[in-house]
Parts: C-alpha cells; sequence; structure tokens
C-alpha cells in the first residue's frame, strides 16, 4: 500500500537524518528537497504492484577535504540509493563583485576600440544592467549504487564565478 512505503521511507530517511546530523549538520543546513510516493505497475503497465516512495534529502557541508569521509558516512548507514555533490562558494558576493568590475572594464575596453574604429569618441556610461542569472546551483556530480572498501575521492577543482553585463555609453 501506500501507506506501507511512506512508512517504510520515513524509517530509512529518519536513519540517514540522524546519521547526517550526527556528522555535525546544523538542521539549518538539512532539508527535504523532494518527496514523491507513486505506484508501481506490472511490466505490462496495466496493474499496480505496490508502491514507491522517495525521499531527497539536502545538506551543506562546509568542509571540501572531508567531503568523501562524509558521504561514505552516509551511504554506510543504508537507504541511500543516489547521491549528489555540488560545489559552491559560501559567500559568493565577493567573487561575484570582482567577476562584475572586471566585465564592465572588459566592456570599456571593446567600446573603446570599437568607437576608434569607428572614428568616434566612447563618451561616459549611459546605463549599465546585470544581466547575470539568480544564484544557479553547481552541476551536481551524481554517485549510484553500494557502499564500496575504497574510500570516496571527491575532487573539487576550481570554481567558477560568471557574471554578464551590458554597458551603453554615449558616443561622439
Amino acid at each position: 500500500t501506500a501507506s506501507a512505503a511512506q512508512a517504510d521511507l520515513a524509517g530509512k530517511a529518519a536513519k540517514l537524518i540522524a546519521r547526517i546530523k550526527a556528522l555535525g549538520v546544523p538542521d539549518a543546513d538539512l532539508n527535504t528537497s523532494g518527496y514523491s510516493i507513486g505506484p508501481v505497475y506490472a511490466p505490462q503497465g496495466q496493474t499496480i504492484t505496490g508502491y514507491r516512495a522517495n525521499e531527497q534529502l539536502a545538506f551543506k557541508w562546509h568542509n571540501v577535504d572531508s567531503v568523501g569521509k562524509a558521504l561514505d558516512a552516509v551511504v554506510q548507514e543504508g537507504g541511500a540509493t543516489n547521491l549528489s555533490v555540488g560545489f559552491g562558494l559560501a559567500d559568493p558576493k565577493p567573487a561575484q563583485a570582482e567577476a562584475r568590475s572586471l566585465a564592465i572594464a572588459d566592456a570599456r575596453a571593446k567600446a573603446t576600440a570599437m568607437a576608434s574604429a569607428a572614428g568616434v569618441r566612447l563618451g561616459q556610461v549611459v546605463q549599465v544592467n546585470d544581466l547575470s542569472s539568480a544564484s544557479r546551483g553547481p552541476n551536481p556530480v551524481s554517485y549510484a549504487g553500494a557502499a564500496q572498501a575504497v574510500p570516496t575521492q571527491v575532487p573539487v577543482g576550481q570554481l567558477e564565478v560568471q557574471v554578464t553585463v551590458e554597458v551603453d555609453f554615449a558616443i561622439g
């Protein structure tokens, strides 16, 4: 039944949540990002053979050096069938401000070159628009399957901050 699937999920989720909290993740950094219950059909697609319940948990881990150990600990608890890892800056505003300044300087350099090629003088900035979309989450890297004896390694690499600006200049 749907209620049996829900009850089974509740037990597994409670164990996972307890494990995540035991790793030191505060309540503010742990949330349910998705929840579903639906029928499972026989191969012919006509008969309901049971129900499947699914809950997606998301938590923030603030130490990139130990993220692999955290993943291992969560998987070892059992019940986790898919894990996704994404990286982001704790405070992206300084990096975005720097990227924005660089983008505006680049726009000015390009506009100066174009004005020179056109035989006109570049004037004052008339308008500046930040066309950057709202903070998009990082592209997740998915890991699925059973826990392995080898510790999970999660290379971080470099994070990229991208800002798009539109700058209108007067010309003379």
